[in-house]
């Protein structure tokens, strides 16, 4: 695999499986997303580079994944929608990544640590009528 992205690997009676880490974050940020009271996912200056100069839309901003000997571990920043309780939103966030994580792989998630970024109000805003 010298495509230079990282891999989880796991045997298989058949041989092994290999999951490129990209799986787990973009797996982990539509998880995130799902959440009620995510705004969105807080980018942070390394994936706004990347996306500028490969010019693809990179799913995963804001997810950093760590993969260990005890299974993996999940950094996402995210934005809160202003009105709702942040420890809920963050709470929730964590179980719900953990879970589409260990469903879609079956690999132990050992941490999921949350960093609330900021408030959005996009959900404020109404459209403007024509």
């Amino acid at each position: 695999m010298a495509d230079g992205k990282e891999y989880v690997s796991s045997p298989d009676e058949l041989g092994s499986i290999h999951i490129s880490e990209d799986v787990l974050a973009v797996t982990a940020a539509a998880a995130a997303l799902e959440v009620e009271g995510v705004g969105s996912l807080a980018a942070n200056l390394g994936s706004d580079i990347a996306e500028l100069f490969s010019g693809r839309k990179n799913l995963s901003k804001g997810v950093r994944v760590t993969v260990g000997e005890s299974g993996v571990a999940v950094d996402i920043s995210l934005l809160v929608k202003y009105g709702a309780t942040v420890q809920e939103v963050a709470r929730a966030a964590q179980d719900a990544v953990a879970a589409a994580i260990e469903n879609a792989t079956s690999f132990q998630v050992t941490a999921v640590n949350v960093h609330v970024a900021g408030v959005t109000f996009d959900h404020l805003r109404k459209p403007k009528q024509a």
